[in-house]
C-alpha cells in the first residue's frame, strides 16, 4: 500500500523548533488542524494489515495512539487499552517512566494479564522512549509483546530498536527531517 493521503498528510506537516528538536504537527501525530476521516481509515486499513492475527489486545499511549487504537479496533474486533498519563489505582495497574526527544512523564498500563498476547500501536517512533517504555510494562507483567505497530518511523533502525522491544516494529511510512523540512523516504 502506498499510503498516498498519510504521505501527504506529514509532507504538509507545520514544524515546530523546541530546543535542537524539530517537532513536526500533523492530524495524525496532533490531531491538528483536525484529523479527517479519510486519512484515519487510511491508517486503521495499513495498521489492520499489519496486526498479528494472535492479537488479543491492543495497547495505545494517550494521546494520539487512542484515535489509532480505536479505528483498529473497530476494523478487528480486538480490545484496546490506554496507556494513560493518569493513575487510576486499579490492580495490576504498572507505572512506568518515558522519555522522549522533547519531554518526560509518567504513564499508567492497565488490562494486562499474564500469557496475554498483545500489540502497541501509536502514531510514530522516533526516540522509541515511550514505546519501549510501554513494552518493558508488557513484559513485567507477564503478557506477551507480538509486536509494535507505528503509522510514522522517524527510525533508519528498527531491526536494532525491534531486538531491543523484544518484538518486531512495524510501520507504514519512513519519515524524516531535513532541519525543518519533513521528507518521506523510499
Amino acid at each position: 500500500m502506498d499510503f498516498p493521503l498519510l504521505r501527504r498528510c506529514f509532507l504538509e506537516s507545520s514544524v515546530k523548533q523546541i530546543g535542537e528538536y524539530h517537532y513536526f504537527l500533523n492530524p495524525i501525530s496532533d490531531g491538528v488542524p483536525a484529523v479527517m476521516p479519510e486519512v484515519l481509515e487510511e491508517a486503521a486499513a495499513g495498521l489492520s494489515e499489519l496486526l498479528d492475527k494472535d492479537v488479543e489486545l491492543v495497547l495505545a499511549p494517550e494521546a494520539m495512539g487512542i484515535p489509532l487504537a480505536a479505528a483498529l479496533s473497530l476494523r478487528t474486533r480486538v480490545p484496546f487499552s490506554v496507556v494513560r498519563k493518569k493513575s487510576y489505582g486499579l490492580p495490576g495497574e504498572i507505572e512506568i517512566s518515558q522519555k522522549t526527544g522533547y519531554s518526560k512523564s509518567r504513564m499508567f498500563v492497565n488490562g494486562l494479564r499474564k500469557g496475554m498476547k498483545v500489540a502497541i500501536v501509536d502514531d510514530v517512533i522516533d526516540t522509541g522512549g515511550t514505546l519501549t517504555a510501554i513494552s518493558d510494562a508488557v513484559r513485567e507483567s507477564g503478557a506477551e509483546l507480538v509486536q509494535v505497530l507505528v503509522v510514522y518511523s522517524m527510525r533508519e533502525d528498527l531491526p536494532a530498536v525491534s531486538e531491543r522491544m523484544g518484538a518486531p516494529v512495524c510501520r507504514l511510512l519512513d519519515i524524516g527531517m531535513d532541519g525543518p523540512r519533513p521528507f518521506v523516504r523510499g
